[in-house]
């Protein structure tokens, strides 16, 4: 059976204190509910925390890397994802998971918002921007979900992940 693929999505260079400590705790529930964790892969931000976090609580790490090699990567990456596409990795990120949580905002984490949208996922959004919020919101009012703690983010990837087996069935 096909394991469950959680992406976490977030700022590297630009993550605020909030979202690198959302992005630990998230990345600890996820491995805890025996979950994959998707990052992109690198040492920086809401991915190092996120791939930190799911380390601590013996979990899965799987980073899509935008280089061509390791340089940049997280040491708490398990299997590593070389694609040597920079941004366009973004595209690998959404398909490859199951839900998408958006940690924070920047401007890579809105393109894979949006590319999330476009593919139909399911897309939790745990950040302080309003406007963002607004915005993602009214593009999928049904599938884009707005959340205020890494554990309500949790049980609402639960209820998406119950919905799609739901259609599956």
């Amino acid at each position: 059976m096909k394991k469950i693929i959680i992406g976490i999505m977030g700022p590297g260079e630009g993550a605020t204190p909030l979202d690198v400590d959302h992005g630990y705790q998230l990345g600890q529930l996820i491995a805890e509910s025996g979950w994959v964790l998707l990052t992109g892969g690198r040492n920086r931000g809401v991915m190092e925390a996120a791939n930190q976090g799911a380390k601590l609580a013996k979990g899965l790490t799987l980073g899509i890397l935008p280089n061509g090699d390791s340089q940049g990567m997280s040491e708490a990456v398990d299997i590593a994802i070389f694609t040597n596409l920079g941004q366009a990795r973004n595209t690998i990120n959404v398909l490859s998971s199951d839900v998408i949580i958006a940690c924070g905002m920047g401007a890579g984490t809105a393109s894979e918002i949006a590319l999330a949208i476009k593919q139909n996922k399911c897309v939790i959004l745990l950040n302080q921007n309003l406007e963002s919020q607004s915005f993602f919101k009214s593009l999928a009012p049904k599938r884009v979900f707005i959340v205020n703690s890494p554990e309500s983010a949790i049980q609402t990837v639960k209820d998406c992940l119950a919905k799609l087996i739901d259609k599956i069935t």
